[in-house]
């Protein structure tokens, strides 16, 4: 794992070197071992490195071919290299090294951009074509591996990197923040946009290539996930997904370093570490708060089951309070999932231990896990009265002061892409609307944000539309982006098996019965489990990484810091203050719950002034 930096067509002028191991410092927490640098007339291309596979410096970037002709810089793991490299061998390539970087560079020379067609892991990269003035940058078919892009509009310099903080180091670069990018994010909760929170920005999409030359962009997609369920047995299912995940994690623990996983109480990072076998596993929990907050006594109990060493760290308000600057450094953009904090922990824990992690993510996305996915017994009933009748009770109870029950008969009366933007709904539209000053009214709606993803998909049941919203939107937004970020905070690479290309095609093809039922939520993978874990773990609820931030905003201290920054000039610049300051005290008072408006709000706020007041 590893981070990289570089730009093209930049004023000559520039101290390109100076510039360019000043972008790296930024970034060296990605790659703490060691740093490489090339530069010509055109490129400038910067990589810091975290040793994983082939710790010899025979293996550091950039990396180039025989004749020099390509320079790669790579961040990720390909899983297929010793395949790769093998048929590449065959053809006459030579290699200088046994990591898995190589195989790209070479499959670049042999096959082109069809080199990605081959790959079966997690990337960014970069390769600069010497010979034809061009750069071929590509990211991974779900998007683990964050790729950001921007070209000035005045000069024409085009700038890209692991990171958008260490843009901040390039003199061509403007930091200026998006103003459409905060209405989104105060339903969503992320940054939802290819636009990122600094105006000119871009994410490069998940299964997306770039070909820049001269100036000139094109982008182009090469994978996208296409659910065709195939009609077969539950019990066919069953042992292909077991087959399937085992061939994944024994994919997943190829390094020349020490591996462990991340372990909850929950199914997905149960099975994947009762696949792996690793000497150790990590877990956090939070002072005070036992159950659902605290789930390590489950971690710990399993590990006993199965041999294995298990670290925890309990976690308290204060820490998370003191450190959430420093996570919303780490994260670039405003990312408000409470979950981002006890992960920034759990990795600081882990690192101590082991250079590499696998994790559960991504289980739920392609198998069906979320309770969203599923229909409640009470709206199973009213959804058996006539649409045309709960379509206009929708309409009106939409006018009508929001409660529990009018809630209720609003989504009871709407289709899925009326209702379901992803696993997180923080604020209402209307709501978002209401706190925000008129500057920052424009963005875009969130049906606008999601409708390309639904069109793609309309011929397909609910539970499929939901998942591809999630697997587009939710899972590289979020989860991804928090995982790469908050584990890299502290040098370490997270592996996520589920996400895998080959455990993807099977998922797709799983009759949407298997995935959700009566029964259960990813009722074929919970039955798959079942062979390599108890049942008490094979079939507990889903819990997901909750933060009792809800009690902690009810308590005087903290109610006392959040309206500090509520009632501060930066929030005045954005926010109509006295709409914030009465969420805050109807929340402190337990009117309401507006906890999750509240910390929505006060991470963006926390982000603004560490990106715009203090770098």
């Amino acid at each position: 794992m590893c981070g990289f930096v570089g730009f093209a067509d930049a004023n000559l002028a520039l101290d390109k070197i100076k510039i360019i191991n000043d972008m790296m410092d930024t970034i060296i927490h990605r790659g703490p071992d060691s740093g490489g640098v090339f530069s010509d007339d055109h490129v400038t291309l910067g990589f810091r490195r975290l040793k994983i596979i082939d710790l010899s410096e025979v293996a550091s970037q950039p990396m180039y071919n025989e004749d020099k002709s390509c320079v790669l810089i790579f961040n990720g793991e390909i899983y297929n290299y010793q395949e790769l490299r093998d048929d590449l061998k065959e053809k006459g390539h030579l290699f200088k090294s046994e990591t898995d970087s190589e195989v790209i560079i070479h499959g670049y020379e042999e096959y082109g951009v069809e080199i990605l067609q081959k790959l079966r892991g997690m990337f960014a990269f970069v390769i600069w074509d010497v010979k034809n003035e061009t750069m071929f940058l590509a990211r991974d078919f779900f998007g683990i591996k964050p790729l950001y892009y921007t070209q000035n509009t005045t000069d024409h310099s085009f700038i890209f990197g692991s990171e958008i903080k260490s843009f901040l180091k390039q003199p061509s670069f403007k930091k200026e923040m998006n103003e459409d990018a905060l209405k989104p994010y105060l339903t969503f909760q992320y940054s939802v946009l290819d636009e990122t929170f600094f105006k000119g920005v871009y994410k490069l999409k998940p299964g997306h290539y770039m070909l820049y030359k001269k100036g000139e962009i094109e982008i182009k997609p090469y994978w996208s996930v296409n659910f065709n369920e195939k009609e077969n047995s539950l019990e066919h299912y069953v042992e292909e997904i077991k087959s399937t995940l085992k061939e994944s994690v024994n994919y997943h623990r190829i390094s020349d370093v020490k591996v462990g996983s991340f372990l909850s109480g929950g199914i997905d990072s149960s099975y994947i570490t009762a696949l792996l076998m690793p000497n150790k596993t990590f877990s956090v929990g939070f002072q005070d708060y036992e159950g659902i907050f605290n789930e390590t006594n489950h971690a710990k109990d399993l590990s006993d089951i199965l041999k294995i060493d298990n670290y925890r760290k309990i976690i308290n308000a204060d820490e998370c309070f003191e450190m959430l600057p420093t996570i919303q450094y780490h994260m670039d953009e405003p990312q408000s999932n409470p979950s981002s904090v006890p992960l920034y922990f759990l990795s600081e824990l882990a690192s101590k231990h082991v250079t590499v992690v696998l994790s559960g993510e991504g289980a739920d996305e392609i198998f069906g896990g979320y309770e969203w996915y599923d229909t409640t017994p009470t709206m199973e009933k009213y959804e058996k009265v006539p649409y045309v009748i709960r379509r206009p009770v929708s309409q009106i109870c939409k006018k009508l002061p929001r409660n529990r029950i009018t809630r209720f008969l609003v989504k009871g009366g709407q289709k899925v892409e009326e209702k379901f933007i992803g696993q997180a709904k923080v604020f209402d539209e209307d709501d978002a609307l209401r706190v925000l000053k008129d500057d920052y009214k424009n963005g875009p709606s969130t049906r606008s944000v999601t409708k390309g993803v639904y069109d793609q998909v309309k011929d397909k049941d609910d539970i499929t539309k939901m998942q591809y919203v999630d697997l587009n939107l939710w899972l590289p937004g979020d989860i991804l982006l928090k995982a790469d970020k908050m584990s890299l905070a502290h040098s370490i690479e997270l592996r996520v098996p589920f996400l895998d290309k080959v455990v993807m095609s099977l998922a797709s093809q799983i009759p949407t019965r298997y995935r959700v039922n009566k029964i259960n939520t990813k009722y074929a993978l919970r039955t798959a489990a079942k062979e390599a874990l108890p049942d008490e773990w094979a079939n507990r609820p889903k819990v997901g990484f909750p933060v009792p931030i809800r009690f902690w905003l009810r308590e005087k201290k903290y109610y006392d810091i959040v309206k500090e920054m509520f009632q501060s000039d930066i929030a005045e610049e954005f926010f109509n203050t006295e709409e914030l300051v009465r969420y805050l005290d109807e929340h402190y008072t337990k009117k309401d719950n507006y906890a999750r408006y509240i910390w929505t709000v006060y991470v963006f706020l926390v982000w603004y002034k560490k990106f715009f007041k203090e770098l």
